[in-house]
């Protein structure tokens, strides 16, 4: 879970080194779920409809929106409840503090004090993680506002995540199955 968590964050392939084996699976896994989602025809129509104003920031777009679909449709997916899932993801993590990452260190008390993992479920959580995604992008994004786009947009994207995210937790079971 932390590796999973911390993969858009380190760099390189030599990993064994720098973690701990479950780490370095997680990481791997991470890279795994990204290049299946990139590929994943039914991702590329939700980019694809935020592609013209949003550029190549429309795939993070995209992975928020489908954040905001899984938080808000947890108890179909999991019998964990969403808070209770959160707290014990915060705690994980903290709990690997000297193995994370800086940026992900510094991200981390602005995560657990907005209780991004419950908040992603409210439209406004999801608006204001775009709004601070936007405000450290080097160039202008736009990102700020995309909550319009989703809100004129929700069914669709709704509809998509509920096609897409069954077959990403497959391929996630099947490659966490098959790696060594």
């Amino acid at each position: 879970m932390v590796g999973n968590f911390i993969g858009d964050f380190v760099k390189g392939r030599e990993l064994a080194h720098r973690f701990q084996p479950g780490i370095v699976k997680g990481i791997g896994l991470h890279r795994a779920i990204d290049s299946y989602t990139d590929a994943h025809p039914v991702v590329r129509q939700s980019k694809k409809r935020l592609s013209e104003t949003y550029r190549h920031y429309s795939g993070v777009i995209t992975d928020v929106f489908y954040d905001h679909f899984l938080a808000s449709q947890w108890s179909s997916f999991s019998d964990e409840p969403l808070d209770h899932f959160a707290q014990r993801s915060y705690a994980l993590l903290l709990a690997y503090e000297p193995i994370l990452p800086e940026e992900v260190k510094q991200m981390m008390p602005h995560m657990m004090k907005g209780n991004w993992l419950l908040n992603y479920q409210h439209l406004d959580g999801i608006a204001r993680a775009l709004s601070g995604m936007s405000r450290r992008t080097t160039f202008q994004s736009k990102m700020e506002q995309a909550i319009d786009d989703l809100k004129t947009h929700y069914a669709l994207f709704g509809d998509e995540f509920q096609q897409f995210f069954p077959e990403l937790k497959s391929y996630c079971n099947e490659w966490i199955a098959h790696s060594s």
